[in-house]
């Protein structure tokens, strides 16, 4: 299944990544349990976060176990600086947004 933001909920793509995640898991044939040990999560933590009510820094924490901490490229990728922005902005790092 895609994500499609714009016929879904948020809720809706929680519990997508959710699945994600367990499948992941049941890929690399490991028991919730297993990934209790490997994370030091507990099984709640672990049910809940597939089912879709994780918060970020657990995902982190499973996608590493699982050695799949390399997908969050994928998933919202590095911004690349424009080189000419960055020559406008006299190598300054932008630190905020401008009301438009």
């Amino acid at each position: 299944m895609n994500i499609d933001p714009l016929s879904m909920t948020d809720a809706a793509i929680l519990q997508e990544i959710g699945n994600r995640i367990e499948h992941l898991r049941l890929n690399k044939n490991l028991r919730q349990s297993d990934l209790c040990e490997a994370t030091g999560l507990s099984i709640d933590t672990i049910r809940a976060l597939e089912k879709g009510k994780g918060k970020l820094g657990t995902i982190v924490t499973v996608l590493r176990s699982l050695q799949a901490l390399d997908q969050l490229d994928s998933f919202i990728p590095p911004q690349e600086i424009d080189p000419i922005a960055l020559a406008e902005m006299q190598g300054k790092m932008r630190q905020r947004a401008r009301r438009s």
